[in-house]
């Protein structure tokens, strides 16, 4: 049997020295006995893992509503999808795989219903009562909402792992790391879940659009990336069929991770980082694209978001969700007794616009349309 003190030993010697080693944590908010025979990291996401934040994620919307289709992708699936990339891209650099396996696995936990629709309709709603990120959520969640120890409130993670959730960031998402050492950035593992989180939701997202025809073959034409998949299959159309598409999305994963993981082997040798905090330390990240490839994964995400994210009927599903979350969130408020008893017990502590508003973040997209149906149909039951 391997001990965790093996694992660890096991962990120093094979890993770059840029890396995290989970017997260098700065350890847990609350005492707590570490297992025989898991590291400090693995039983991080072993615990994110067991959390129901996280099984909801299988009812959560990525692009398309969970009632399109049970073959496009939810917050689940894409949160498996990015942490297979993190976890290639970490052991090919040499990097922490169970620190990045974990925080992949959390970075979405606070995603409301109806993906950035539904979040961006808590923000406006939560405007005057501290705000809502599903950053800050995913840190409310394991810090705080999850109740399954009796010693201690969360799930009580590593620093390590919480700081890589906090310092997630994206286009779309802005960090706030003021409790995390504002003044660092995010250590390779973190860097490297939030480049696999990017290159997961644009080959997913591409490839959902292809599915469902809102985006067609023709409509890519021109595309350098789609050009480059077009001429390495050899094809010519003008019918997509499954299995090639199959094989085009695959390749181009391929393609794009084997050019972050060549462009930072290049970069981290030229800053001659010899620790996790000499990477933190740097002016820029690490983890990239070469210049060529950034352009060409523009180009890619430009197109998406203008021939899919925008497309009338990813719009329409959006206004429908506004309205959903906003109708909810008003007759919460209008009268709180219509809330679940145990929800209500909320109240007193968190008071009620932030009580409702994590009541909204956690509910499953079919549990918000249920729901909104049992509030506003007279002829359903209560």
């Amino acid at each position: 049997m391997y001990t965790r003190q093996d694992l660890e030993e096991i962990e120093h010697r094979s890993l770059a020295p840029y890396a995290a080693r989970s017997k260098d944590s700065k350890g847990r908010a609350y005492l707590d006995n570490e297992p025989d025979y898991r590291t400090a990291f693995q039983r991080d996401r072993d615990r994110i893992l067991h959390t129901t934040a996280f099984r909801r994620l299988e009812y959560k919307t990525q692009v398309f509503i969970n009632f399109e289709g049970d073959y496009f992708r939810t917050r689940l699936t894409h949160t498996l999808e990015v942490a297979q990339i993190g976890r290639t891209i970490a052991r090919a650099l040499g990097a922490n795989e169970d620190l990045v396996e974990a925080i992949c696995l959390a970075h979405d936990l606070g995603h409301s219903p109806f993906g950035h629709a539904g979040e961006s309709t808590l923000q406006k709603l939560m405007k005057d009562f501290g705000g809502f990120d599903h950053n800050k959520q995913s840190l409310r969640i394991v810090t705080e909402l999850e109740q399954r120890y009796p010693e201690f409130p969360g799930l009580n993670l590593t620093w390590e792992t919480r700081e890589g959730m906090v310092k997630h960031e994206s286009e779309y998402d802005v960090t706030d790391a003021r409790e995390f050492s504002p003044d660092l950035r995010g250590n390779l593992e973190t860097q490297i879940c939030n480049v696999a989180d990017e290159l997961a939701y644009t080959t997913h997202d591409l490839d959902d659009g292809l599915r469902s025809g809102m985006v067609t073959p023709h409509m890519l034409e021109g595309i350098a990336l789609w050009e480059i998949m077009v001429e390495s299959h050899k094809w010519r159309g003008p019918i997509l069929q499954d299995l090639e598409r199959h094989r085009m999305i695959r390749d181009l994963v391929g393609l794009l991770a084997t050019d972050m993981i060549q462009a930072t082997d290049a970069r981290l040798k030229e800053s001659a980082a010899k620790s996790p905090l000499d990477v933190q330390k740097l002016k820029h990240n690490v983890i990239g694209y070469s210049e060529d490839m950034q352009r060409r994964n523009r180009e890619l995400k430009d197109f998406l978001y203008t021939k899919l994210y925008r497309h009338f009927r990813v719009v329409r599903m959006q206004v429908k969700a506004g309205h959903i979350i906003e109708d909810l969130f008003a007759a919460y408020k209008a009268e709180p007794l219509i809330l679940p008893d145990h929800v209500q017990q909320w109240v007193e502590k968190r008071g009620l616009e932030r009580t409702i508003c994590d009541y909204v973040a956690g509910m499953t997209d079919r549990y918000a349309i249920d729901e909104h149906a049992r509030l506003h149909d007279p002829f359903l039951r209560p």
